[in-house]
């Protein structure tokens, strides 16, 4: 299996080289070599990343600039790691092709995770971004029940496979984890949704947007 080729792009050349090297040492990952930069940062670049040479766009940037790249940014999938985020904001960016939204607070394993969900079709996000997606007030549609928590990145890659149609011996075998825990993260991910069958819990989640079809 060929590793996910990353190209990463960052407000600032620390920030970069940081997210580059966590990429770098992770085998599942092939770091694309970037010139994106260039001194200039992302404000002023004009470099267009190409989909050819990038499976993910890993992006750490503030909203406005990070518009500029996902504008350039030829339809590949892209994690953003920001902050403050509307719930308007949030829904534009997943309409852009933004498909994880993390937090400058999210954790090195976090990121990696969700470099590896967005490759393989999936959306993840920060928990707290997540309850910015939820039906405020004003929505008035209430037939489809929504999370009332959000799914672990763990969670979305077995929805992902319960897609597929995967038991719980084929999760536990392709994640490397036993057929226990394989179960619980399947009734977790039941809970969450407010299914009570799997192929209840596939259809929620196709239609809220956390299985890419």
């Amino acid at each position: 299996m060929n590793p996910t080729r990353v190209l990463v792009i960052a407000a600032s050349a620390m920030v970069r080289a940081g997210l580059e090297a966590l990429v770098r040492e992770d085998s599942r990952f092939q770091l694309v070599p970037s010139t994106y930069l260039n001194g200039r940062g992302i404000t002023h670049s004009r470099e267009v990343p190409s989909q050819k040479t990038a499976d993910v766009i890993l992006v750490e940037s503030d909203l406005e600039s990070a518009a500029r790249v996902i504008t350039r940014a030829a339809g590949s999938p892209i994690v953003l790691i920001t902050d403050d985020l509307s719930r308007a904001d949030l829904r534009r960016l997943l309409q852009a092709g933004v498909r994880a939204v993390l937090s400058h607070e999210a954790a090195q394993h976090e990121i990696l995770a969700a470099i590896q969900a967005v490759a393989a079709g999936l959306t993840a996000f920060a928990p707290e971004q997540m309850e910015l997606l939820l039906p405020s007030n004003a929505d008035n549609d209430e037939s489809e029940p929504w999370l009332h928590e959000a799914l672990t990145v763990r969670e979305s890659e077995v929805l992902a496979m319960l897609a597929e149609g995967a038991s719980n011996k084929e999760i536990a075998s392709r994640l490397n984890i036993s057929e226990h825990t394989a179960k619980f993260h399947v009734s977790s991910i039941l809970a969450k949704l407010g299914a009570t069958t799997r192929t209840e819990a596939v259809s929620r989640g196709v239609r809220q947007g956390l299985i890419v079809i």
